[in-house]
């Protein structure tokens, strides 16, 4: 089952939104609508579903609809038409007790503005929703304790918000939709106030976090490449209409229209395309199976002067230079008293953005490692192919 679905919702501002409603699906258009009726199409028939877990992103420019779209799916704002399923209920048609449950159940929300008590602490801040929920001190204590340190804010329990920066009051708003448990968390332009630096922060942090609680988040932006690098799939919005659903990768290769395709072009790719773009397959040596003679030879065929040692399970155990290879074969040593094993490492989502200063300093190749098994390696050719390139042209080299 879908985690959220929505399916054709719709919200037209005015004083008789059903005709207005009536005129868009005749095929009138936003404009034509407003100029003849005074009433604005907020969102136009918008569909699209969330699974378990992913991260998906909402983003367009300012009035095209974003904020307007995440506050229907909770009921801030009233739909004209449609249904949004949160586990395969109707939010659209709960009555207010019904509604009230769900929210304070399923639904976290957090906004750009922090929307912090002033004079409540931190602990007493995170621990709101949980009061009015009528959840006793004791465990609700406990509760917004965890979601403190989750957020990495253990220490400032007693703090209040004056005393806190941006990016840290943006954590106790974090924290607090985290403290109700709620499966989902809805987070419109929750970074936008912050400086570019504490953003990146909190864009890693929140990354971090869900792969550690499994959240399923819905998250606005209007920065394509915050969302880009946050989002699982990315839904790009304009005019109230979502004119493409899509991973980072099928939006920047292949965009839908004209407008997706000028809202692209000038990304920043190293910012998009990761380590597993760019990485070429090793020429290994298993340690298990044969010993240096054998490495200095598949060496002197491939014309290279070290060669990557796993083991039969393709577990890394290091680097062997043709030098050391030799000193192991002359000494009658086995090579895994010569490997470098402080070979620099990387896991295959390492954006190449993070990957100019680690290969100035890197002597050897870099090699990519999740589960402690070598995919591939990263060389300073390769960083710099894929950025003029794109990961598909590299791929083909």
């Amino acid at each position: 089952m879908k985690k959220i679905e929505v399916n054709n919702l719709t919200k037209i501002f005015g004083a008789h939104p059903q005709q207005g409603l009536k005129r868009l699906k005749n095929g009138e258009q936003k404009e034509d609508i407003l100029a003849k009726t005074g009433m604005t199409v907020g969102v136009n028939q918008a569909s699209f579903s969330v699974e378990p877990g992913e991260f998906f992103v909402i983003m367009g420019l300012s009035g095209s609809g974003k904020s307007t779209l995440i506050r229907l799916i909770n009921r801030l704002i009233e739909p004209t038409d449609g249904e949004v399923l949160i586990d395969g209920q109707d939010i659209t048609k709960m009555d207010k007790n019904e509604l009230i449950k769900a929210r304070r159940e399923k639904l976290g929300m957090v906004f750009q503005q922090f929307g912090l008590f002033p004079h409540r602490t931190v602990l007493e801040n995170v621990a709101y929703g949980l009061e009015i929920q009528g959840v006793k001190k004791e465990e609700r204590s406990k509760r917004a304790q965890k979601s403190i340190e989750d957020v990495g804010l253990q220490g400032y329990e007693k703090s209040y918000p004056k005393e806190l920066s941006g990016g840290m009051q943006q954590r106790v708003g974090l924290a607090r939709a985290l403290a109700n448990d709620s499966d989902i968390l809805l987070m419109d332009e929750a970074f936008s106030a912050l400086d570019p630096l504490i953003r990146k922060e909190m864009q890693d942090e929140l990354l971090n976090l869900q792969s550690k609680l499994g959240k399923t988040i819905l998250f606005i932006t209007h920065d394509l490449d915050e969302a880009l690098k946050l989002g699982d799939r990315i839904a790009i919005m304009k005019n109230g209409e979502i004119v493409q659903v899509g991973t980072a990768d099928e939006i920047l290769e292949n965009p839908a229209n004209e407008y997706v395709s000028n809202f692209v072009k000038d990304v920043d790719r190293s910012k998009v395309l990761m380590a597993s773009h760019v990485m070429k397959k090793p020429i290994v040596h298993m340690a298990d199976k044969s010993g240096a003679l054998a490495a200095v030879k598949k060496m002197e065929d491939a014309g290279v002067s070290s060669i990557f040692v796993v083991d039969k399970n393709n577990n890394f155990q290091g680097l062997l230079t043709i030098d050391d290879a030799i000193k192991a074969y002359k000494e009658s040593a086995p090579i895994g008293e010569v490997l470098i094993k402080d070979i620099q490492s990387i896991s295959p989502d390492t954006p190449l953005n993070d990957l100019f200063g680690i290969a100035v300093e890197a002597k050897y190749p870099l090699a990519v490692i999740k589960d402690e098994k070598l995919l591939g390696i990263v060389s300073r050719v390769s960083i710099l192919s894929g950025l003029v390139l794109g990961k598909d042209e590299v791929a083909a080299v």
